[in-house]
């Protein structure tokens, strides 16, 4: 004797969670949380845009000031992404060796170390005096 499969909605046991609950009106969405936390770049510019003139931060100090510990890479990362137009300091990040990272025949290379110069900051063969120029906050 075969027995008849039902598929009937009322033959099966209620889920849990899906019925809509009595005495409570349907829950709406919800405003999105702004996030109050600025972004990985905004917290590199304000940290940036406090090295005063004629000092130096390397990419690693600017990545610990900036509250991101061991991402000296990503500065040089949202550094070269800035605008043209920025008025941010950028000249002012140099490498751990007290060097400029970019080619030094290159015309962003050539604009660093003029800025740099202007701002009295020294350059030996080639090198900044980290001991000297570098700026601690």
């Amino acid at each position: 004797m075969k027995t008849k499969q039902r598929n009937c909605a009322l033959d099966q046991e209620p889920q849990r969670g899906k019925e809509p609950q009595q005495g409570k009106e349907p829950q709406r969405d919800r405003e999105p949380q702004l996030n109050k936390e600025p972004s990985r770049e905004q917290r590199v510019y304000i940290a940036l845009a406090q090295v005063p003139a004629g000092k130096i931060v390397t990419y690693g100090q600017l990545a610990e000031l900036a509250g991101l510990p061991r991402a000296a890479r990503l500065i040089g990362y949202i550094l070269r992404n800035l605008p043209s137009e920025t008025r941010l300091p950028w000249h002012r990040v140099i490498n751990a060796a007290g060097k400029i990272s970019l080619g030094p025949e290159s015309d962003s290379g050539l604009q660093q170390r003029t800025l740099l110069q202007e701002e009295g900051v020294i350059f030996n063969q080639g090198r900044i005096s980290l001991k000297q120029f570098r700026w601690q906050p």
